[in-house]
C-alpha cells in the first residue's frame, strides 16, 4: 500500500511539475487542523513530507494563522508549537488579522505564483482551493498524509493550455511582429490575394463572330451564274 501511495503522489507531482512550473524546494502552508491532525495521529510531518513529496520541502504558515492557534487556547497549544516551528510567510493582514482559511486562501489568490501547497483537513476550504487552478492539496486521512489529484479546475486549465486558447496577449503580439520581420505576413497576404474569385463566363466565348467579307461571296456568286449558263446551253 505504501509503495502505491508513492506512486500515486509521484504522478500527481509530475502533473504539476509539467504544467504550473512547481519546483523545489516545495512550500507546504499548513493550518491549524493540519497540525492538529499530525499531532493526534502521531505523524512526523518534517521528516515524512520530503520523502512523500520527492524533494526538499519547507513547512509554511501566517501569522494569521499562528494568531489563530494563540486565540483557541490550550486545547491547540500542540497544534501552535507545530506551527511556530515553520517558516512564517507573509501576507497582506498585518494591520487587521483574519482567520486562518481567509488567509491561506489570499495566499493563492492571482495564479498561486509562489506554487504553495495547502495542507488542511478543513473541507470547506479544501472546497475552495480546488476551485483555483494549480494549488496542491494535502490532508490526512488513517494515520497518512495523502496528496489529493488534480481538480476539475486545473485539469480544465492544462486542457486549455494546450489547445493554445490561453496564450497571453503579449505573446501574441511578438508572434505577429516576428512574422513580419521575416516577411511571412506579406507572403501569406500575396498568397490571399491569388486566389481565383468566382467570376463570369469565359470572355472569349462572348466575342460576336466575324461577317463574311465581300471577296468570300464572290466566288460562291461566279458559281451560280456559270450553272444558269450551262442549263441555257
Amino acid at each position: 500500500m505504501k509503495v502505491r501511495r508513492q506512486k500515486h503522489a509521484k504522478k500527481i507531482m509530475g502533473f504539476y511539475k509539467h504544467n504550473f512550473h512547481f519546483c523545489q524546494p516545495f512550500q507546504v502552508l499548513l493550518d491549524g487542523t493540519f497540525c492538529q491532525a499530525a499531532l493526534r495521529n502521531k505523524i512526523q510531518i518534517r521528516e515524512q513530507l520530503p520523502g512523500y513529496l520527492g524533494g526538499i520541502t519547507q513547512l509554511c504558515t501566517t501569522r494569521c494563522v499562528l494568531k489563530e492557534l494563540q486565540s483557541l487556547g490550550k486545547a491547540l497549544y500542540g497544534a501552535k508549537l507545530i506551527a511556530q516551528r515553520s517558516e512564517v510567510r507573509n501576507c497582506s493582514h498585518h494591520k487587521d488579522p483574519v482567520g486562518g482559511s481567509a488567509c491561506l486562501l489570499s495566499m493563492i489568490e492571482d495564479g498561486n505564483p509562489q506554487h504553495f501547497f495547502i495542507a488542511t483537513q478543513d473541507q470547506e476550504l479544501a472546497n475552495k482551493v480546488k476551485k483555483k487552478a494549480g494549488v496542491p492539496l494535502l490532508f490526512i486521512i488513517q494515520n497518512t498524509m495523502v496528496l489529493d489529484k488534480p481538480s476539475p479546475k486545473s485539469l480544465a486549465f492544462v486542457q486549455k493550455l494546450q489547445t493554445n486558447q490561453l496564450v497571453p496577449e503579449y505573446q501574441k503580439q511578438s508572434i505577429v511582429q516576428l512574422k513580419e520581420k521575416e516577411g511571412l505576413a506579406k507572403q501569406e497576404g500575396a498568397k490571399r490575394r491569388k486566389r481565383k474569385r468566382a467570376g463570369g463566363p469565359n470572355p472569349l466565348s462572348c466575342l460576336k463572330k466575324k461577317k463574311k467579307t465581300q471577296e468570300g461571296q464572290e466566288p460562291s456568286a461566279e458559281k451560280k451564274k456559270r450553272r444558269k449558263r450551262k442549263r441555257n446551253r
